[in-house]
């Protein structure tokens, strides 16, 4: 019998043989260090379900979800809202001959009427959207193509827009301010509201259109360019987007707060959407003093100065007037999915509760028996 001795720098990898001599053809090994991480020997904490822990839990999620959901689903429920599709596609819609006729290179734009009754009064301040159909802001071309440091009030980008505009970068050999596929397709209808009264008379809805855009968007992400406070020869040398009827420095010629790139009705078209049926916030109707209703009841006129043609995509248009809550417009779709968790976990605690009663055969005398 050949006795071997045991070398725990060989086990190792380290040779002798290679070792003594330092040789080039020394055989380095693959085993890990010999340490807590790469041998797995980190402490770990694995947890042991059994029935006093994981019925618990079910039981304490659907206590916990379903109130949740059901007042989510109840505050959803009293927003009021409603919709005004006035895309024209049936030939009985006033705004059926603007839809068939109207295109991206009209040079007269078309204005139609649209008549209906609010069967209840809105109360508190009233939110007015446009709504688009069909319309795929999220691709991904389109999402990109913008310019956020022209936007910004860069000059060097406001006179060289980024690539990413392509092709609506430059138009007639001057830049496009502002350049870019979502600022060449904004939404420019024009909503008024009118209330009519008994007298047959109608009465024009005060909007307001500042503060619809979000606070870090108007203040932090879009500027004018700096340098000169008359916007006419901040933007020179630069040309309208190519769907435009008129440059960015007339959008407001009347608040200069709200006029070029912090436009509020520009920067909330800029905010893409990531669905392709959306809405997004056109104006702001204010609550009227005392118990008047901002909206009473009864019947009102859209007028519509019809600039944005939708059939081309099958798209449809609408206006939507609607109050928030505190969790925000109209959504049941979260107070719905509280439920829906909530019952489930509780529904399968049930199920589990019974069937641990009815098949624990686990004896728990602590004699074994012969």
């Amino acid at each position: 019998m050949m006795a071997s001795s045991y070398n725990a720098k060989e086990e190792d990898g380290h040779h002798s043989g290679a070792a003594n001599h330092g040789g080039a053809g020394a055989v380095k090994s693959k085993k890990p260090d010999n340490t807590a991480f790469k041998q797995q020997r980190l402490p770990a904490w694995q947890p042991i379900l059994t029935a006093g822990t994981v019925l618990p839990a079910f039981f304490v999620i659907g206590l916990i979800f379903i109130p949740i959901g059901i007042g989510l689903y109840v505050s959803s429920n009293n927003i009021k809202e409603f919709e005004v599709d006035y895309t024209g596609v049936d030939i009985s819609s006033p705004c059926h001959p603007c839809a068939k006729n109207f295109s991206w290179n009209a040079t007269t734009p078309c204005p139609c009427s649209v008549h209906f009754t609010l069967e209840q009064p809105f109360e508190s301040n009233v939110f007015m959207y446009y709504g688009l159909s069909n319309f795929y802001q999220n691709h991904r071309r389109y999402v990109k193509s913008r310019d956020d440091s022209q936007l910004n009030g860069d000059r060097s980008a406001l006179t060289n827009p980024s690539k990413e505009c392509e092709p609506y970068r430059t138009s007639e050999g001057l830049p496009i301010a502002p350049c870019g596929a979502i600022a060449n397709s904004l939404f420019n209808d024009t909503l008024k509201l009118y209330y009519i009264d008994s007298n047959g008379t109608r009465n024009e809805i005060p909007l307001v259109k500042k503060g619809i855009a979000w606070w870090t968007d108007k203040h932090v992400k879009f500027r004018n360019p700096g340098g000169n406070d008359n916007l006419t020869l901040a933007f020179k040398g630069t040309s309208k987007p190519v769907n435009w009827r008129k440059p960015v420095y007339e959008l407001d010629p009347n608040d200069d707060d709200n006029n070029g790139f912090t436009n509020e009705d520009f920067i909330v078209w800029m905010r893409t959407a990531a669905l392709p049926t959306f809405r997004k916030l056109y104006r702001i109707i204010q609550k009227k003093s005392g118990s008047t209703p901002t909206l009473p009841s009864g019947q009102y006129v859209l007028d519509i100065t019809y600039n944005y043609p939708v059939l081309s995509f099958d798209g449809r248009k609408r206006m939507i007037l609607s109050t928030i809550s505190w969790m925000g417009g109209k959504n049941p779709f979260l107070g719905i999915a509280y439920i829906t968790v909530g019952s489930i976990c509780f529904f399968l605690g049930v199920v589990l509760l019974i069937i641990h009663h009815k098949y624990d055969t686990r004896n728990n005398s602590a004699d074994i028996p012969n």
